[in-house]
């Protein structure tokens, strides 16, 4: 009975339900930060809404890879690092855009999304440390969603700075940042990829 593989299906199921919640909760947050943040005015919205979407399509790599060979779930992970490092470059050329054309972004409106967004990725990160420990998809998420967290704090404080001085700068530079984290998962992904093969 011990040898029926009855607890690596146990252990592929739960990644499954994990991923599946994490996936709808980022692809929901995408859709509404992207939406607040155009109407904000603010690259640190929309580059957190991008690293949103960009985590929404991790997830969903993961979970086509949960339960597969350890070539497709290698394969599934470099998909993900490519995406992000994608993203990320997209993040900031726009925040080279904004500071071009200029702009002047809503602090309230900066600061309630990144509280909403905030406790949205601390829920995605406690579920995900139940399986940091499996392989590097899972390792991958987990390193996103940590991200995630400090960057929606990054928000909130980009927030308050621009609504106290009716500046941008302080959200250009959240965007940059975010940008920079998402560039940086990506590569740490590809890395991990690259040294398990």
């Amino acid at each position: 009975m011990a040898d029926c593989g009855c607890e690596l299906e146990a252990e592929n199921d739960a990644q499954r339900s994990t991923l599946r919640v994490v996936l709808v909760i980022n692809a929901a947050m995408f859709l509404t930060e992207i939406v607040v943040g155009i109407v904000a005015g603010s690259t640190g919205l929309v580059a957190d809404s991008l690293d949103m979407l960009a985590d929404a399509s991790v997830y969903a790599i993961s979970l086509y890879a949960v339960g597969r060979a350890a070539r497709i779930r290698r394969g599934a992970a470099t998909a993900s690092g490519v995406l992000q490092l994608i993203l990320g470059i997209g993040v900031l050329v726009e925040a080279g855009r904004r500071f071009v054309s200029g702009g002047e972004p809503v602090g309230l409106l900066m600061m309630g999304m990144g509280v909403v967004a905030l406790t949205a990725n601390s829920y995605c990160l406690r579920l995900i440390a139940k399986h940091k420990g499996g392989d590097v998809n899972f390792r991958a998420s987990y390193i996103f969603s940590a991200n995630d967290v400090i960057a929606n704090i990054g928000v909130i404080i980009s927030g308050l700075i621009v609504k106290l001085s009716g500046s941008q700068i302080p959200d250009l530079i959240i965007g940059i940042l975010i940008a920079a984290v998402v560039v940086r998962g990506g590569v740490k992904i590809l890395t991990d990829v690259r040294q398990e093969t």
